[in-house]
């Protein structure tokens, strides 16, 4: 993602029209890597993201919620001790660097006012958040790197901070026609112009290359070693006009838009993609941030902190299939046991024939229609009687074991079955509650040891989604496994309508009806809802199934969020986001 310096001085100019003046009311960290100041200012309120994420680092006003920690961590503590009441002074940016000074008049202990400085490195995988008193000496640090880390730049508590080192590349926008003339005259080997670009000037990224050089060429593919010294003169000169309008012209904020998707962003218009990208214009660079980065951070924040999960649910789930593909090979083998019987009668009959030591016994098989005989392999070791007994002791040790496995496979499927619901409301999850909900689920179940008292951070317990209908009905839909108990044999009322995806793993679903009968359009909405809230979200013409809560049971032992049900109808809808997004009520 283009987040260069020249983006991120259009952001910084945005930023000191709406935030310079204000006061820090509130700070928060939701995330290790992510803290939000909360500004107030008289008429108005801002909520200040600043993010030092090695993937999406970034600073932008937001208006997307955030679901903080119980406990909040100690650089959380430390910046709400610095700089809760002060007042943004300023917001600086060095000449062509990814990086922001946040600077704040604020109050010590003795009433003195004292200067703090909140400063961003937006620098990929080294990106930091730094506090720093006036004199420039470092408070703490988000990433702390000491001596083994960096033997260049050390950031720690106490030291002096100092600008990251220099990447010694030029300026674009103080650099005269005559140097670049220079510069591209001095490239004789083969080199595309858009890499050269990258390698000769700073802050300006590869998107913003790949543009400058279509400017100029109409083309992204231009090798500087095919140039004519016209062309090269040329293109100096066209070079240094896209410069010079780059620093002083108005940067616009613009979503790249490929396939209806956000697909990437910049500050000027994009024309190297023809009409395979569409270029959208935002109203505020804050909000295009907040776009392409708000369903993006949520996700992948949420995919980092179930992986675990995932991959404990996933080993589960491998081993139990396993055990079962095992287990009704064996069961097979334990269908031709009569066979057994069998043998064992025919030994017992031809005692008489047999004498100790034999291997084998030729005799007639009179369970055969046709009375053909038979050949019936016998141990050595063992006296006849012994033999006949060894078959018939064979036969109930698979009359026992076919029993066993039938049981031991039923419980295997539930258990598998179970497993799959796990994990696929894991894949639904959309907080830290949930999560937590979710672990405990599998504590409880014994699939997960019990965390201690010190390392288990407790949240309020996640309420069920919450929607209203077209008509007004209120529905209700569960979580997780515990969620859908909750709803189907708690909250739920007797005539309240029940509905779930059928035969695949989703939500419980209730309309609050009391008995009364909704409407069809109120059914379908809770249908697409269940569909949607279910494995088959992305899936067409998905069959829901609905009842009254009177026909719904749970089984005694079963595991959470199974249930039995009869008497129900089936309809068939597609799942809608948008619809979705539009019956909801509660966001938490």
């Amino acid at each position: 993602m283009p987040f260069d310096a020249i983006f991120l001085t259009a952001v910084a100019a945005e930023l000191r029209a709406q935030t310079l003046g204000c006061r820090v009311d509130k700070v928060q960290q939701p995330e290790r890597d992510t803290v939000i100041l909360h500004l107030r200012a008289p008429g108005m309120t801002a909520r200040l993201l600043l993010s030092a994420s090695s993937n999406h680092p970034r600073a932008h006003l937001t208006t997307l919620a955030c679901e903080n920690p119980a406990q909040p961590p100690m650089f959380c503590m430390l910046l709400r001790k610095h700089l809760t009441g002060g007042r943004l002074a300023s917001i600086t940016q060095p000449p062509m660097e990814r990086l922001l000074d946040f600077s704040f008049d604020c109050t010590d202990e003795l009433g003195e006012s004292v200067q703090k400085h909140l400063i961003l490195e937006l620098m990929g995988r080294n990106s930091n958040l730094v506090l720093t008193d006036g004199s420039g000496r470092v408070l703490d640090c988000l990433r702390r790197v000491d001596f083994e880390m960096s033997a260049e730049r050390q950031l720690l508590p106490g030291l002096y901070y100092r600008l990251p080192p220099a990447q010694n590349k030029y300026n674009p926008f103080q650099t005269n026609a005559d140097t670049i003339a220079q510069l591209l005259c001095a490239q004789t080997a083969q080199k595309k112009f858009d890499a050269w670009l990258l390698d000769i000037f700073g802050g300006i990224s590869p998107l913003l290359c790949r543009e400058l050089t279509f400017g100029i060429f109409g083309d992204i593919d231009v090798d500087i070693a095919a140039l004519s010294q016209d062309q090269k003169q040329q293109a100096v000169s066209m070079l240094h006009e896209q410069f010079s309008a780059l620093a002083g012209g108005k940067k616009t904020p613009v979503l790249l838009v490929k396939n209806d998707v956000p697909w990437d962003f910049t500050c000027i218009g994009i024309e190297q993609y023809g009409s395979f990208v569409r270029c959208q214009r935002a109203q505020s660079f804050s909000r295009l941030l907040d776009t392409f980065y708000g369903e993006r951070d949520r996700t992948e924040r949420l995919r980092q902190k179930t992986q675990a999960l995932r991959k404990l649910l996933t080993n589960l789930q491998n081993r139990t299939a396993r055990k079962l593909e095992l287990q009704k090979k064996e069961l097979a083998g334990t269908h031709d046991r009569e066979r057994l019987r069998r043998l064992g009668d025919i030994v017992t009959a031809n005692l008489h024939a047999i004498g100790r030591g034999q291997s084998h016994l030729r005799a007639i098989d009179f369970y055969d229609p046709d009375m053909r005989e038979i050949d019936i392999a016998l141990n050595p070791a063992l006296s006849p009687q012994q033999n006949a007994a060894k078959f018939y002791k064979d036969y109930q040790k698979a009359k026992t074991a076919e029993r066993v496995l039938t049981e031991q496979i039923a419980r295997g499927e539930t258990e598998l079955d179970y497993l799959g619901s796990v994990l696929e409301a894991l894949a639904r999850a959309e907080s830290e509650r949930d999560i937590q909900q979710i672990r405990a689920e599998l504590e409880s179940g014994g699939y997960l040891r019990e965390q201690t008292q010190k390392k288990r951070m407790k949240l309020p317990p996640a309420k069920p989604m919450q929607f209203r209908s077209t008509e007004g009905y209120t529905i209700l839909v569960g979580r997780n496994n515990q969620q859908n108990d909750l709803l189907t044999t708690k909250l739920a009322e007797k005539g309240d309508l029940w509905l779930h995806a059928q035969k695949i793993h989703g939500s419980h679903v209730i309309i609050a009806c009391a008995g009364q009968t909704p409407s069809d359009e109120t059914v379908t909405e809770a249908m697409t809802l269940a569909a949607y809230y279910s494995q088959s979200r992305e899936g067409q013409n998905v069959p829901v199934d609905y009842t009254r809560v009177k026909n719904v049971k749970k089984p005694n032992g079963a595991k959470p969020g199974m249930v039995i049900y009869d008497r129900y109808a089936t309809g068939y809808v597609t799942p809608d986001a948008a619809l979705v997004e539009r019956l909801k009520v509660e966001k938490s």
